[in-house]
């Protein structure tokens, strides 16, 4: 079965689910030869009893527009993981979760999924796009991040801290490294 590339980001009122909020997601489904199938984005009422971590609310100052975009039409959490499992799960393939940095975005996407959705259509495993550059460039960790990527790597798409916008620009990137990875094997 051909896998599915499902590009997510996450915005978040602070660093963990349950005392904090995911405010928003959203998912672009590629292909490996970078054909986007389909996108699903979703803004979340907050979490009762939760509450904005003090450093996410002063980043989120800098960022006033995407906050306001993730507030538009908030659903409930129960809801919005159930439709969001749904969409998952008709993806015509396996999907695979990946994400820039995938230890973030994963475990908000996964916490909600099981805590609203008792669903876990990625299963327990995610692919981190930084990880994968890393490893592709043979640079340490800490130097691999995006103003060190080749140029050709990116396409002209924006990173607006909007979770649908940041999800196609990160399922892009990761899909111009898969076509890099490809053509350096078959040199």
């Amino acid at each position: 079965m051909e896998e599915i590339y499902v590009s997510t980001d996450v915005e978040a009122d602070g660093p963990i689910p349950g005392p904090n909020s995911m405010l928003s997601l959203g998912s672009a489904a590629y292909r490996a030869d970078k054909t986007l199938i389909g996108t699903f984005s979703v803004n979340l009422e907050t979490l009762p009893g939760a509450s904005p971590h003090p450093v996410t609310a002063r980043w989120w100052q800098n960022f006033p527009e995407a906050y306001a975009a993730s507030r538009v039409n908030p659903e409930p959490p129960e809801t919005a993981m159930k439709r969001y499992a749904a969409w998952v799960r008709s993806l015509p393939g396996k999907p695979v979760f990946v994400g820039y940095p995938v230890g973030f975005d994963f475990t908000w996407v996964n916490w909600y999924l099981m805590r609203f959705a008792n669903d876990a259509p990625f299963g327990f495993a995610a692919l981190d796009i930084k990880t994968y550059a890393m490893a592709l460039l043979d640079t340490p960790f800490r130097e691999t991040v995006k103003e060190n990527l080749p140029a050709q790597w990116f396409d002209a798409l924006p990173h607006t801290h909007v979770a649908l916008d940041d999800a196609l620009e990160q399922g892009a990137l990761f899909c111009n490294i898969l076509a890099e990875r490809r053509r350096r094997r078959f040199e």
